[in-house]
């Protein structure tokens, strides 16, 4: 039989045809769910004001898949939580070396692991240099300042600022819970600012800064207030740099919580878990917090310091109306103390405390769980007198700032870090 070369065009089209005739209904319908369940599990709901939102929805679908298959192999008993998203963690997981303009070394400063990055070419006779002390996110239980991003944060800020960057390497809750994480970075910190250290690294002592973002501004927001309080340090810092921090564990209520509490990349229930994993391997404290019924008589009294209807502007208090988390008459087990320690929650110092600070540059987004932590911060640091500058992004969403590196690198993500080294470049 002969086919014209009019209908040999339209063969490939009949094959299709005939291969679809010979599909059983029932493939065609397994094919057709398997679509749309794909479809449905990627694509979520996320506003208009946020930039590419498409790499969002995939990049989220990643981090859902970790937290459902953390959550299953934990409720089997297979591996720990914590255990199963530390996969982030390894993923991005870099090893730092030096290159012809950036020369990384990997010290222990008081039995703490740090990585140094300082300009290739030394300056001239007597030159000293800036620091930036940078304390790596991930909700104290994930994170390493090996990771990629924090690499190439780490190098750009060497080159624009000729600096030296002491990236450090803390440990991990769980196992290493509050307060482990930050006295491993207070003492990391007093070592650097020994004479002899600070002369090794041609550091200038009135020219260094504390930053870290998320959790790491948390450790950042603390270690700034306990190095003023501390009696026997002479060298005090003259900046931080706060990047989306978290700030406080009493209300996980606030308007951003609410507002946000699906949003990529930190969901409320992660960041929760991430709260209760930093304190105990207690699963009661999750559910508590869950509920926002953790707080006890004692740390009910520290409650004005997150109260947002005071703390923040009008345009952040959206629909949402306060309510006064509930206090339960629990003991001192309960993690009162530490829930009110303000090594853990830097927003409940006393305005007396916060005086003395050094200038501050604070980033919030708009779409993200602890928005309204750092708003609340800047208030209250603005309140005692501290310079402070506010960079809210109103398109951002939370880790936007740590996307740089391909897959996952974001026009915001750069759009931050510009800004974020060109106040360091202004004020350090």
């Amino acid at each position: 039989m002969l086919i014209s070369r009019a209908d040999s065009a339209s063969l490939p089209s009949y094959r299709a045809a005939v291969f679809l005739c010979k599909m059983r209904s029932k493939d065609i319908l397994l094919l057709l769910l398997a679509g749309v369940l794909t479809a449905y599990y990627v694509y979520i709901p996320i506003p208009d004001e946020i930039e590419e939102k498409w790499k969002l929805m995939i990049t989220d679908c990643f981090f859902r898949s970790l937290i459902h298959l953390a959550e299953f192999s934990d409720l089997l008993g297979l591996k720990d939580y914590m255990w199963v998203m530390m996969l982030i963690t390894v993923l991005e997981r870099t090893v730092p070396v030096s290159d012809k303009h950036v020369r990384v070394t990997e010290e222990v400063f008081d039995g703490v692991q740090v990585i140094v990055y300082e300009p290739s070419q030394q300056g001239g006779d007597g030159e000293l240099r800036r620091a930036v002390i940078y304390l790596h996110g991930g909700g104290w239980c994930l994170g390493s300042a090996m990771m990629g991003p924090y690499d190439l944060l780490s190098r750009q800020t060497v080159q624009e600022l000729n600096a030296v960057v002491v990236s450090v390497e803390y440990r991990l809750a769980p196992p290493h819970h509050f307060p482990i994480p930050f006295l491993d970075v207070y003492r990391g910190v007093k070592h650097f600012f020994q004479g002899a250290v600070l002369a090794r690294y041609r550091v200038d002592a009135r020219r260094v800064a504390v930053s870290g973002d998320s959790a790491g501004g948390n450790l950042a927001a603390a270690i700034a207030q306990q190095l003023q309080q501390d009696a026997e340090q002479s060298v005090q810092l003259k900046a931080q740099a706060l990047l989306y921090p978290v700030m406080q564990a009493l209300d996980l209520n606030t308007p951003s919580y609410q507002q946000n509490e699906h949003m990529p990349i930190l969901p409320k229930k992660l960041m929760v878990r991430f709260w209760s994993e930093y304190f105990t391997s207690d699963r009661t404290l999750l559910h508590a917090m869950l509920a926002n019924s953790h707080n006890s008589l004692q740390s009910g009294r520290m409650l004005k310091y997150v109260n947002w209807t005071v703390l923040l502007p009008e345009s952040f208090h959206g629909p949402y109306n306060y309510s006064a988390p509930p206090l339960a008459n629990r003991g001192p087990s309960y993690m009162g103390t530490a829930l009110t320690d303000p090594r853990a929650s830097p927003l409940l110092v006393p305005d007396t405390a916060l005086r003395a600070l050094p200038k501050a540059y604070v980033l919030t987004s708009e779409y993200d769980v602890l928005r309204d932590d750092g708003v609340m911060y800047v208030t209250r640091l603005r309140q005692a007198g501290v310079d402070v500058t506010h960079q809210h992004y109103t398109s951002g969403f939370h880790g936007a700032f740590m996307f740089t590196v391909w897959p996952t690198d974001f026009q915001i993500g750069r759009r931050m870090v510009w800004n974020y080294i060109h106040w360091l470049k202004e004020n350090l």
